[in-house]
């Protein structure tokens, strides 16, 4: 096995980013934030400038990296691309915040009408859910909707403290309707409940945000929990490769769907319904533009999120247009 890399101190660490060919103007500024957000965090930031080993590639099927850097990669425009990132994950935020609020009262309200307690409720889900087997995992044996509500209790535990979960405990035996269970819950716990619905329940909350079923909303909803959980743990989100993708939509341009990019469009399907003033998709537009640093021989680009040339101008009407 390879051995650990040894311990380096901080001055250590800019030293041999120094030899590497990583220029660094002010050492003091740099050394601070090797201190504040770590080497290994922004070694995700200037591993794109790293030069690229054609004859490796080649061979491997895949880029392979040296450890020098492209001629011309400085520290600033690393720490440049951090800040980016951290902007698109706080507007990323914001956006899922209030689309999962929305969502959230959408499935409560629908499911609500039929039982108070419709996510108890097996009559009130698809079949699929209520009565299908899990196979493999620590949950096999049990239902999709048995594993549901065992991580519903266990959220309903962690928010105990909670005056309104205390009260029900109090004057209902413990028992939430769903229209206050719904702020027990997560993203994930969200989406899972939605896929298993019923599918003309499904199909009246997809309709609501332009999705041309409920199968292709319950995707959206898997893909946006993914970039929750992203921007959430203050992983990297520019350039990351989106695990749960979604097929692209009838009618929208092509563009690869394991991209960031796509998810931020998901982002405001939904939220010209949610929020149709919102000024977000401009704030978006703004910060892609006027923010995004600029890299030696152009190692790093808007096509790296999946942005396309034209995207915002061209005229689609889920952007501002210019």
């Amino acid at each position: 096995m390879t051995p650990l890399k040894p311990w380096k101190s901080f001055d250590d660490q800019l030293t041999g980013l120094k030899a590497r060919g990583l220029h660094v103007d002010d050492d003091a500024a740099a050394l601070s934030y090797l201190a504040r957000i770590g080497y290994y965090r922004l070694s995700g930031y200037w591993y794109p400038l790293r030069v690229i080993d054609k004859a490796a590639s080649e061979s491997a099927g895949r880029p392979v990296r040296l450890d020098e850097f492209i001629a011309g990669s400085r520290f600033e425009d690393v720490v440049k691309l951090y800040v980016f990132d951290k902007k698109l994950r706080l507007l990323a935020l914001d956006a899922l915040e209030r689309i999962e609020m929305a969502v959230r009262v959408d499935v409560a309200h629908l499911l609500g009408r039929q039982d108070p307690c419709a996510h108890e409720n097996p009559d009130c889900l698809h079949g699929n859910f209520s009565k299908r087997l899990i196979r493999n995992g620590k949950d096999a044996g049990k239902t999709l909707h048995r594993a549901w509500l065992e991580k519903h209790q266990q959220l309903l535990h962690r928010a105990r403290r909670e005056p309104f979960v205390q009260h029900h405990q109090e004057a209902y035996d413990g028992r939430l309707p769903i229209w206050v269970a719904i702020e027990v819950w997560d993203f994930g716990q969200l989406s899972k409940l939605f896929a298993g619905m019923r599918f003309e329940d499904q199909a009246v909350i997809a309709a609501r945000y332009g999705a041309t079923d409920g199968r292709a909303f319950a995707n959206w909803l898997r893909t946006l929990n993914f970039m929750r959980n992203v921007a959430a743990h203050h992983s990297r989100m520019w350039n990351i490769n989106v695990l749960e993708p979604s097929p692209v939509p009838e009618g929208w341009p092509a563009m690869p769907n394991t991209r960031t990019f796509f998810c931020f469009c998901l982002m405001q399907q939904l939220l010209r319904t949610i929020c149709p003033r919102s000024s977000w998709g401009r704030r978006l537009v703004q910060l892609l533009e006027q923010e995004f640093p600029q890299m030696p021989n152009r190692a790093v680009t808007l096509a790296d999120m999946g942005i396309f040339e034209g995207w915002n101008w061209n005229g689609w009407e889920l952007w501002p247009q210019k």
